[in-house]
């Protein structure tokens, strides 16, 4: 499995780029999955589903299955928040991983920047930023000294294509089974 991230600040467009993403990357015969950090409190289920009630009674986790799909809620109780790699293996053995935040961690990413923010590259400081997605061509204060790749935010298959490469898979291929989430070069 090949873990890639879309980073940025908030607003920037992340989770817009990530749902215009995944359909073209699953045409491309990929497995897709895909994790987000959020810094808000969430809970999937409602105040007093038959869930919450599990786990406002004490239930460190609770596993909630149906025909379609499955989900497991594992709270931290106060234990510290699992390092990526941890969380890495929860998930089955698909082609790519695409991680939206995170942006802080030590993985490949492509920065979402839309100049109408105001806020800083994350690409100035952060070595792991392999590209640069933007709305308004190359953007000031990309440093001098790497030569990273700026792609237009609206141009879904080069995105996809950089990414293909990037984490060296090809259309149709699947890497299940080959590795686990062996890391990449970080250029």
């Amino acid at each position: 499995m090949r873990v890639f991230g879309i980073a940025g600040w908030s607003g920037s467009g992340k989770t817009t780029l990530l749902r215009r993403l995944l359909p073209e990357l699953t045409s491309r015969g990929l497995e897709v999955a895909t994790m987000k950090y959020t810094h808000h409190q969430f809970d999937l289920f409602a105040p007093g589903h038959v869930v919450s009630a599990w786990r406002d009674a004490g239930a460190n986790e609770v596993l909630y299955v149906s025909d379609r799909c499955w989900a497991l809620v594992h709270e931290l109780q106060g234990e510290p928040e699992p390092p990526l790699e941890t969380l890495y293996e929860q998930f089955s053995d698909v082609d790519l991983l695409l991680i939206e935040g995170f942006k802080r961690h030590d993985h490949p990413k492509l920065e979402v920047h839309r100049a109408e923010t105001g806020l800083p590259l994350l690409a100035a400081e952060d070595d792991w930023v392999v590209a640069v997605a933007s709305d308004s061509g190359r953007p000031a204060g990309l440093p001098a000294k790497r030569d990273i790749l700026v792609l237009d935010l609206n141009d879904i298959a080069a995105i996809t294509g950089f990414i293909m490469a990037h984490c060296q898979l090809s259309p149709g291929r699947a890497d299940r089974g080959r590795r686990r989430h062996e890391p990449l070069e970080q250029r």
